[in-house]
């Protein structure tokens, strides 16, 4: 009877920890996700002011349109590097983060069951 019982427990934790685990991958993935997303409407939104602002520069003050050209090539570069770097900081950082929370949930695991 102590067996069983002994049995239903372990399984019960081993089902808590799994079902915990998977909440935590989701939980890391959303914010991930909303980061990135947030980050790239932000840079969008810098683009697109900086751009009308240069726009109404060139209009206003009659700046060589060589200049412009190079300014939004170089504003355009920029912000591609920033949200490539983004995306690959918070793809990396939720790699460590889903290692780490499996490796401590399965040696967790690997305590209860001995």
């Amino acid at each position: 009877m102590d067996m069983i019982i002994c049995k239903i427990q372990s399984t019960i934790v081993v089902v808590v920890a799994v079902a915990v685990k998977v909440v935590v991958v989701v939980v890391v993935v959303v914010v991930v996700v909303v980061v990135v997303v947030a980050v790239v409407v932000v840079v969008i939104v810098v683009v697109v002011v900086i751009l009308v602002v240069v726009v109404k520069v060139v209009v206003v003050v009659k700046i060589k349109v060589v200049v412009v050209v190079v300014v939004e090539v170089v504003v355009l570069v920029v912000v591609v590097v920033v949200v490539v770097v983004v995306v690959v900081v918070a793809v990396v950082v939720t790699v460590v983060v889903v290692v780490v929370v499996v490796e401590v949930v399965f040696v967790f695991e690997v305590a209860l069951t001995l």
